[in-house]
């Protein structure tokens, strides 16, 4: 009996060992070939709840695409009704009626009648759709002499005149009775002001009416495609019907929901929608032409599914069945083939929060276990790049700030130094003092604490520091302004000792041939959120092409290593978002720009 358990422990083990061994892949294939055997029994019945989910879909999908091109046609012929009103009121004609309503010259009414006759011909030719149009002014109504004008109804006392007041700038009207015109069609009308390209103009009281008949509007409405059983109505905002012919419902448009979604533009979760007591499937898309206008379609559902229903009703009862022992099965497997997945998850969440010392434990061998392992290769690896990094960038650091001290070119401390000494044999002791005040000055700046950003009104301080010496070693050679056009830049943050290597060269080179006249012009002012710093002077110039083409890459001499210092700095600190631009002509002085974002923008 025991040697029989010990051989049973041991197949156990070598049963364990092979699956641990096997791929997730052959386990997901073993662990649901017994749910794909229950299912290929009900496959046959649940073909038809698909058939008629796609049946469904696509009716729903290809109604919604000819309700847009519907409603793209509606919009463009509606646009073009609006084009050739346009259009007439820039005729020749239209101007010369509008000059006399403008005079209240009544004498001309027929010979401007007659005029218009050809531009009315022509709106209604270029747009068949057009039933009639009518000028209405104070001197009287123009149309086509081909149409009756009834008598006995004005437009002024109309409720299209009503509805433009309260929208001047053109509408259209919902379908009515034509009372402008005998016969008393029902006709959609575009309503707009008259207008006449007059500065010194008032407002005019003309009107320009636009009848459309409603059959027109169901023309455009079916000529984009209609697909069987499907029904395509112009609705207002309000729900109201546009064109009443063909009209299904009692009152308005019962789904308020879909106007809703209209309006906003949004598209509903929902498409199926009931009325009295049927279920109907619905699309619906906004005119642009006339905002208010809502182009809908609409199939009842069980017209479109048909016999499929009842084949649906009883494969769902057979599909719940084996959905229920689906999910009992199924509930077990997933847990066992998605823990180590579910266990590698947390790990990459405990590294979201910074805990880099977890580590993936596996005794599988499928592939989730190996991305565990190279998981954690990764991390080592990723614990050794930090650490080279946050070491690369201490370096860095400490070579920016070696760099940003030797801007204080040697040469300038011993030309001050040998200034301050001369002065001092001469017993100009009132400029010694001020000299060596600045020079301590600017060397507290320039250290500043071992910080890289200052103020730039430490950075201007630094450079008033500068020039004071200056002034000082050479007496009358030059004037400077620094002028800030907003007072708030001054608490903006820069890189230190950007002005000052500038400055320092149109006065070593710039004023190399002077004795006195020299001039540098310094303005600090705001480009979209930009910090924008100008430096110019007239000096001896530059050539400008030269000089940026130096700066794009280290000088083999000193000589220009400042622009491209101050360039590199930049780049390195802000990237593409700072530029240094340097300008200027040989013998007309130099001009240097610089654009620097804020620290929040970096």
């Amino acid at each position: 009996m025991h040697t029989f358990t010990a051989y049973g422990r041991q197949i156990r083990r070598q049963i364990a060992g092979r699956y641990y061994r096997i791929s997730i892949k052959q386990r997901i294939l073993f662990s649901f070939i017994a749910l794909i055997t229950l299912s290929i029994s009900a496959m046959g019945s649940f073909s038809y709840w698909i058939a008629a989910q796609e049946i469904e879909d696509n009716a729903y999908a290809g109604s919604q695409e000819t309700v847009s091109k519907t409603a793209q046609l509606l919009d463009s012929r509606l646009n073009d009704v609006a084009l050739s009103v346009q259009s007439l009121m820039l005729s020749d004609a239209y101007r010369k009626m509008m000059l006399d309503v403008f005079s209240h010259d009544v004498s001309n009414y027929y010979v401007h009648l007659s005029d218009l006759q050809y531009v009315l011909s022509q709106a209604m030719f270029n747009e068949p759709i057009i039933e009639n149009v009518l000028i209405v002014t104070p001197i009287g109504d123009f149309y086509s002499t081909t149409q009756i004008r009834a008598q006995d109804h004005s437009f002024y006392d109309s409720e299209l005149y009503g509805l433009s007041k309260e929208t001047p700038g053109g509408y259209w009207a919902k379908g009515h009775y034509d009372r402008l015109f005998t016969g008393g069609q029902r006709v959609v009308s575009f309503v707009i002001r008259g207008i006449y390209e007059n500065p010194y103009t008032p407002i005019s009281n003309v009107f320009i009416v636009v009848n459309i008949r409603e059959n027109r509007i169901n023309e455009l409405l079916n000529q984009g495609g209609q697909q069987a059983g499907w029904d395509y109505y112009l609705v207002s905002g309000e729900g109201e019907a546009v064109v009443e012919s063909r009209w299904p419902f009692q009152g308005r448009f019962p789904w308020k929901p879909v106007l809703a979604e209209a309006a906003t533009e949004t598209r509903a979760q929902e498409r199926s929608y009931s009325y009295e007591g049927k279920e109907y499937l619905v699309n619906y898309k906004s005119s642009t032409a006339s905002p208010g206008w809502i182009v809908s379609g609409m199939q009842s559902r069980d017209q479109l599914l048909g016999k499929l229903q009842r084949v649906q009703r009883i494969t769902l009862y057979v599909i719940a069945v084996f959905l229920l022992a689906t999910w009992l099965i199924s509930g077990q497997l997933t847990s066992v083939l998605l823990k180590p997945l579910l266990k590698l998850r947390r790990l990459m969440r405990k590294v979201e929060e910074n805990q880099l010392s977890v580590v993936y434990e596996s005794r599988y061998e499928d592939e989730v276990a190996q991305v565990g392992y190279q998981f954690n290769r990764m991390m080592s690896e990723i614990k050794v790049l930090i650490a080279d990094v946050k070491a690369k960038e201490e370096d860095k650091r400490h070579a920016e700030i070696r760099a940003l001290t030797a801007q204080m070119e040697p040469h300038f401390l011993y030309n001050t130094l040998n200034t301050i000494y001369c002065k001092s044999v001469m017993g100009e002791n009132d400029d010694v003092n001020e000299m060596i005040l600045s020079l301590s000055q600017m060397f507290q700046i320039g250290l500043s604490g071992g910080k890289d950003l200052i103020p730039l009104e430490d950075e201007l301080s630094h450079m008033r520091q500068y020039f004071a010496i200056q002034q000082k070693c050479y007496e009358g050679l030059f004037e400077y302004t620094v002028t800030i056009k907003d007072e708030t830049l001054l608490l903006r943050l820069l890189p230190k000792i950007i002005l000052q290597p500038v400055v320092e060269n149109s006065i070593q080179h710039g004023f190399s041939d002077r004795t006195a006249g020299g001039r540098i012009d310094i303005t600090v002012g705001r480009e979209r959120e930009l910090l924008h710093i100008c430096i110019t002077d007239n000096g001896l110039g530059l050539d400008a092409a030269r000089v940026n083409l130096g700066m794009a890459r280290a000088p083999q001499s000193k000589k220009g290593y400042a622009l491209f210092n101050i360039r590199h700095r930049l780049t390195l600190y802000y990237g593409a978002e700072a530029r240094m631009e340097v300008g200027g002509e040989p013998g007309k002085g130099s001009r240097t720009d610089l654009w620097i974002p804020s620290e929040e923008e970096k």
